[in-house]
């Protein structure tokens, strides 16, 4: 199936939401619900040999924490932004938290898990779309 789909977006990059199991499969829901529109990652983790920064119209797969396809998405902006200075609308598009405090923990904890933290450390606040759902289609490409 990702031969498949990298055929029809040639240009996606492929990620896992979270840095666990539970997460991922909790992040992977809340974009299928529609409540988790944007998603953030430190910008040193694309800087530093990782993965192309994403921009607006790229699509890209989502896998789940086994590695197969899960969702493809498509982005709609992305902002450079420090932690300290996220606003809280993009804290509730993340549909993680019901308010910016607690996306602020839970996003420090994070961090903290995932090379360090730091206030001012920059992020890459990328709002998406819901492309394709690949579980609802019963794990088959169209």
């Amino acid at each position: 199936m990702l031969e498949e789909l990298r055929k029809r977006y040639p240009d996606a990059e492929t990620f896992t939401f979270g840095d666990s199991r539970a997460l991922c499969d909790d992040l992977l829901a809340l974009v299928r619900s529609g409540a988790k529109t944007a998603t953030c990652s430190a910008l040193r983790d694309f800087t530093e040999g990782g993965e192309a920064l994403p921009k607006p119209g790229r699509r890209d797969i989502a896998l789940d924490w086994d590695k197969r396809p899960a969702l493809v998405i498509e982005t709609v902006s992305v902002e450079i932004l420090r932690y300290c200075d996220v606003p809280e609308s993009f804290a509730l598009a993340e549909g993680e938290n019901d308010n910016l405090v607690g996306w602020r923990d839970g996003h420090r904890r994070y961090f903290e898990r995932n090379g360090g933290f730091d206030p001012e450390m920059q992020l890459v606040c990328e709002r998406f779309r819901l492309i394709e759902d690949l579980a609802q289609e019963g794990g088959e490409a169209p």
